[in-house]
C-alpha cells in the first residue's frame, strides 16, 4: 500500500510514516482535534528511488563537505532534478489521487507536508528542513509530494544530518496529506519553556495560516500562560504586519497586509487560550515529555497540526554548574539553568538600542553584519552578530560562525529561534527593525534572554558560544575573562581533551609534530607517496583540530623542526649537523630557503579554506624581520591564498622581531605571538637545553619582559593582536604582567587552561577595583 490513514497510524509506525505522520495519528487516536487525512509512506519513497535506479547517483551526490556552500548547493540541486524529473508508476499515483478524492468533499485543500523518519526525535528536532506546501488540490498533488521527497535534500537537511551524523541513505520521508483548516488565527505552543523547561506554557499567535509564524516571516504575538490557572502572565502583542490566507478566487496561499485595526490588536481572546493549555496539558500528559505545538482556530474551534518533543530545553546536570564563589559561567548554561543570564558585566553595557523576543539564551557582543541577500553570507566571519530579516535553511553555515542572530521579524518557533537553539547561538528575533537601524560593523550587545539588543561591547567579554556538538567543561567552573585563554595543542590526537578544557581557541598547533609523526621527512615521504599524499595528511591532521574547535580560531604554525630532530627520520642523513640547531636552519628562515617544500604547507592551508574551515589562522615561525614577511607573502599569493582575507601572524622568538615589530606590523599582520622559550634564550644568551646554564633560563627576566610589553604596547596602537603561546603564559607571574600590559590571548599547556583562566580572571577584576577606588 502507498498510503496509510491518520486514523491507522500509531506512534510506533514512524519508520513507516515518519514523525510527522507518527504524531498526527497518535494524536488522532488520542481523541485531539486533528483535521483529518493520509500518510503516502516512506516505503513509498524507497521503492520509486530504488525500482526507478536513481538511489546510488542519489546518495553518491551526498559526499561532500558539508561546510563547502557551492557543494552544499550543487548536491542540493541534483538531488532535486533526480527526483522531480523521474516519473510516478500509474499505479502509485493512481493510489495517492483515490485516497485525496476520499478527503472532505473530494475536492478538499489540503496541506502537503513531508514527514522524515529521522525528525521529531528526542535528541534532534530536524524542525523546517524539509517541505510543506498549502492549499493543495488533485491537480498539483502528486508533483508536491515529489518535492517533499526531494527536500530531504535539501541545504539545510544534508547539512544538519551530515553534523549530527545520519546517514542520507539510512533516512526516508513520507509525506502527510491532510485537509486544510481555513485558519482565522493559528500559531504555536509550547507546553514547558523552550529553553529552561520551566512549567510555563508559551504561546505564540498570528491572524491567518500558521506557515507566517513557523517560517518567520511575521512576528506573532507571545503570551506567557500559568499551566495551573491558564492566566496570562505576561503578554507582548506584536506589530503583526502581514498574514498568509487563502485566495479566494485561485485557491493558493497568498501573502497580504493585515488591517489596519488588527495590527497591533491582540490574537486571542482569554477563552482561546484556555482552550489552548487545556489542549497543550492533555498533549503533554499523553506523550509525557515537553511538547512544541502548532495549532489554528477556525469557526471557534481549535485544531491540532502537529506536535513534537521539545529538543532544547538544557539539562541542568550537563550544564556548567555555578560556583559558590560566584565565578561566572558560560551565558549559554546560565540562562538555560533558568537564572537571568545578566552578568554584573553585561548590566553595565550601554543604552537598549532594541527590543525583541528572547529566542536563544546568552550574551555575547560582536560586530553586526547585515544580511539581506544570501551572496552577502560571505562577510559573516566568526564572532559577528548576524542581522537579517529573517533566516533561512541556507543560512546555516553562517549561523554556526556567527557569536548571535538579530531577526527583524519570527517568533520562538522561527528558522532562526529554532535553529540558533541547536546551535547554542543566543538570538533575539522580531525585532521590527534591525535591518534598518543597525548599521554594518556597529559593535552591539545581544541578550538572548531578556530580548536586548544594546550599544557597544560589555566591560568584560561574555564566553562566546560552544556548537551543541562540542565538549564543555563542567568542573570546576570556567570563568569568563576579556583576554582569551587558549590552548598550545602538539598533536591532533590531543584536540579532544584540548577543547574540553573550554579554551577560547587553539594558540599554537605545531605542524612540525605532524610531520615527525610521518617517521619520514617531507622530501622522503612526498618521494615515496607523492605531494598530494602529503598534503593530505597536513589537511586532514589540522582539519581534525579545527572541527574540534570550531567557530574558535586555531593558529597553526608552520614547519619548526630543527635539523637534528629531522636528522633522526627516514631520508634525513642529508642533513646538516650543526653544533646548536636551535639557532640554525630552522623556521621560516627553511621555508624561504626551499620554496617548493613551503608550498606544500600553504596548499594544504589554502585547501582547509578552500573547504570552508575560516577558523584556521596560519603563524610563521622565527621571524627576525619585515623582509622575512614579504618574501612569506610573496610565497603566499603564488599558492593561491590572499593575504588581506586571511587571518595570519608571526612569532615573536627574538628580539630583533620584538624590536622590529612596527615594520612587520605595516608589512600586514594580524597579530604576534611570543614563544617565550626562544625570545628568552635569545635575549639572554641561555641555551635552554645546556645544564650548564639552565639556572640562568628566565622569562620573567626584566630584559625579557621590556622587549614583551613594548611589543604589546606598539601592537594596541596598530590594531594588531597580541598572544604568548610559550610555556611561560602558564606561570602565574607572567599572566599577572601580561594581562597588565593589555595583551590579547593567552595560550597555555592542556593542563594549566583552567588555573590560567582563573588567574586571568582575579588579574581582571583587581585591574576593574583599582579603576573605581
Amino acid at each position: 500500500m502507498a498510503v496509510l490513514w491518520l486514523d491507522d497510524v500509531r506512534a510506533a509506525d514512524v519508520d513507516t510514516v515518519g514523525g510527522k505522520g507518527a504524531s498526527l495519528g497518535e494524536l488522532t487516536s488520542a481523541g485531539l482535534p486533528v483535521p483529518p487525512g493520509f500518510v503516502v509512506t516512506a516505503d513509498t519513497y524507497r521503492t520509486f528511488i530504488e525500482e526507478a535506479g536513481i538511489d546510488e547517483e542519489l546518495f553518491e551526490a551526498m559526499d561532500i563537505d558539508p561546510e563547502d556552500s557551492k557543494a552544499l548547493a550543487a548536491a542540493h540541486e541534483r538531488a532535486h532534478e533526480l527526483i522531480t524529473e523521474t516519473e510516478l508508476p500509474e499505479d502509485v499515483r493512481e493510489e495517492i489521487l483515490e485516497a485525496y478524492r476520499s478527503v472532505g468533499d473530494g475536492e478538499a485543500f489540503v496541506a502537503v507536508r513531508s514527514s522524515a523518519t529521522a525528525e521529531d526525535l528526542p535528541d534532534a528536532s530536524f524542525a523546517g528542513q524539509q517541505e510543506t506546501f498549502l492549499n493543495v488540490q488533485e491537480e498539483k498533488l502528486v508533483e508536491r509530494v515529489k518535492e517533499c521527497w526531494a527536500s530531504l535534500f535539501s541545504q539545510r537537511a544534508i547539512y544538519y544530518r551530515t553534523r549530527q551524523g545520519f546517514s542520507h541513505d539510512k533516512v526516508d520521508i513520507a509525506v502527510v496529506v491532510q485537509q486544510m483548516v481555513d485558519a482565522e488565527k493559528s500559531g504555536v505552543m509550547f507546553t514547558s519553556h523552550p529553553s529552561t523547561g520551566e512549567p510555563r506554557i508559551i504561546i505564540e499567535a498570528a491572524w491567518g495560516l500558521g506557515e507566517a509564524v513557523v517560517s518567520g516571516s511575521v512576528s506573532p504575538d507571545n503570551y506567557v500562560v500559568d499551566r495551573d490557572s491558564a492566566s496570562v502572565q505576561e503578554e507582548t502583542l506584536a506589530d503583526k504586519k502581514l498574514m498568509m490566507v487563502k485566495d479566494a478566487e485561485t485557491g493558493e496561499t497568498s501573502t497580504v497586509d493585515v488591517p489596519e485595526e488588527k495590527r497591533e490588536a491582540r490574537v486571542l481572546t482569554d477563552e482561546e487560550i484556555e482552550r489552548l493549555v487545556e489542549l497543550g496539558c492533555e498533549v503533554e500528559d499523553h506523550y509525557e515529555t515537553p511538547q512544541d505545538v502548532e495549532w489554528a482556530i477556525y469557526d471557534g474551534e481549535v485544531y491540532m497540526l502537529q506536535s513534537r518533543p521539545i529538543t532544547t530545553i538544557s539539562d541542568a546536570d550537563n550544564g556548567v554548574e555555578v560556583a559558590a564563589d560566584g565565578d561566572g559561567v558560560d551565558a549559554t548554561t546560565l540562562s538555560s539553568n533558568g537564572n537571568s543570564g545578566e552578568s554584573e558585566s553585561a548590566s553595565s553595557g550601554g543604552d537598549t538600542l532594541l527590543q525583541g523576543l528572547g529566542a536563544s539564551p546568552g550574551i555575547v557582543s560582536g560586530e553586526v553584519r547585515i544580511v539581506t541577500k544570501l551572496d552577502q553570507l560571505d562577510k559573516v566571519s566568526d564572532g559577528d552578530i548576524i542581522v537579517t530579516e529573517m533566516t533561512m535553511p541556507d543560512m546555516v553555515p553562517a549561523m554556526k560562525r556567527a557569536a548571535g542572530i538579530v531577526t527583524d521579524e519570527g517568533g520562538m518557533t522561527s528558522h532562526a529561534a529554532i535553529v540558533s537553539r541547536e546551535l547554542g547561538v543566543p538570538a533575539v528575533v522580531g525585532t521590527g527593525s534591525a535591518t534598518r537601524e543597525l548599521s554594518d560593523g556597529r559593535v552591539v550587545t545581544i541578550d538572548g534572554d531578556k530580548g536586548t539588543i544594546r550599544e557597544g561591547q560589555q566591560t568584560k567579554k561574555e564566553e562566546q558560544h560552544e556548537p551543541v556538538e562540542e565538549m564543555r567543561p563542567k568542573t570546576p567552573v570556567k570563568p569568563m575573562t576579556a583576554t582569551e585563554v587558549k590552548v598550545n595543542v602538539s598533536i591532533p590526537e590531543a584536540a579532544e581533551r584540548a577543547a574540553a578544557t573550554g579554551a577560547d581557541g587553539v594558540g599554537l598547533l605545531r605542524v612540525e609534530h605532524m610531520v615527525l609523526s610521518l617517521g619520514k621527512t617531507p622530501e622522503k615521504y612526498i618521494a615515496d607517496n607523492g605531494e598530494k599524499a602529503y598534503v593530505d595528511e597536513l589537511v586532514e591532521g589540522i582539519r581534525g583540530v579545527a572541527d574540534e574547535f570550531y567557530p574558535r580560531a586555531v593558529r597553526v604554525r608552520t614547519l619548526d623542526a630543527p635539523t637534528d630532530e629531522f636528522r633522526q627520520l627516514e631520508g634525513g642523513d642529508g642533513e646538516p649537523k650543526e653544533h646548536n640547531p636551535m639557532l640554525g636552519y630552522r623556521g621560516i628562515r627553511r621555508s624561504l630557503d626551499t620554496p617548493e617544500a613551503f608550498a606544500h604547507e600553504l596548499e594544504a592551508f589554502r585547501r582547509l579554506w578552500e573547504m570552508g574551515y575560516d577558523n584556521v589562522e596560519l603563524m610563521l615561525p622565527l621571524v627576525n624581520d619585515a623582509e622575512d614577511v614579504h618574501r612569506a607573502t610573496k610565497l603566499m599569493r603564488e599558492a593561491g591564498i590572499d593575504p588581506e582575507k586571511r587571518t595570519w601572524g608571526v612569532m615573536i622568538e627574538t628580539p630583533a622581531s620584538a624590536l622590529s615589530i612596527r615594520e612587520l606590523a605595516e608589512a600586514g599582520i594580524d597579530f604576534a605571538s611570543f614563544g617565550t622559550n626562544d625570545l628568552t634564550q635569545y635575549t639572554l644568551a641561555v641555551d635552554r637545553n645546556n645544564e650548564n646554564v639552565a639556572d640562568r633560563f628566565d622569562e620573567l627576566h626584566p630584559a625579557v619582559l621590556e622587549l614583551i610589553g613594548s611589543t604589546i604596547e606598539t601592537c594596541r596602537e596598530l590594531g594588531v593582536k597580541t598572544s604568548i603561546c610559550g610555556q611561560a603564559g602558564s606561570k602565574p607571574q607572567m599572566v599577572q604582567f601580561l594581562v597588565n600590559e593589555g595583551i590579547t590571548s593567552i595560550s597555555a599547556n592542556i593542563d594549566a587552561v583552567r588555573d590560567v583562566q582563573h588567574e586571568v580572571k582575579r588579574v581582571e577584576q583587581k585591574l576593574m577595583l583599582d579603576s573605581v577606588r
